[in-house]
């Protein structure tokens, strides 16, 4: 069963930072592109930043500069650090995994990120 967690969601205040994690089971994590996406009430589901297997990075015009998606192969994990936030971040951030060859795509349950003072 494939199972990706998300952590890390909260409230912080404009220019704050905040440190998201995505766990995943179930998957052989090496070989999977990893995400982050948003969703904001009323507003369609957007990329934050995608790392490759072989750590090539990719980032919304939104979000560069400010945040950084990382990953560490040997924990299953998934990060994304994001700094400066401004109140427009605030939505749900999900977790998502992506194998093209086989066909898998796999989301995990979403954490909010509020930024408001």
């Amino acid at each position: 069963q494939v199972k990706l967690v998300e952590s890390g969601g909260g409230l912080v205040q404009p220019g704050g930072s905040l440190r998201l994690s995505c766990t995943a089971s179930g998957i052989a994590f090496n070989y999977y592109d990893m995400a982050w996406y948003r969703q904001a009430p009323g507003k369609q589901r957007e990329l934050v930043a995608s790392i490759s297997p072989r750590y090539k990075l990719n980032y919304g015009d939104a979000v560069k500069g400010r945040f950084t998606i990382s990953r560490e192969n040997a924990k299953n994990t998934v990060f994304l650090e994001m700094n400066s936030l401004k109140p427009e971040d605030t939505a749900a951030y999900y977790c998502n995994a992506v194998r093209l060859v086989y066909n898998a795509n796999y989301w995990g349950q979403g954490t909010q990120v509020t930024v408001s003072s």
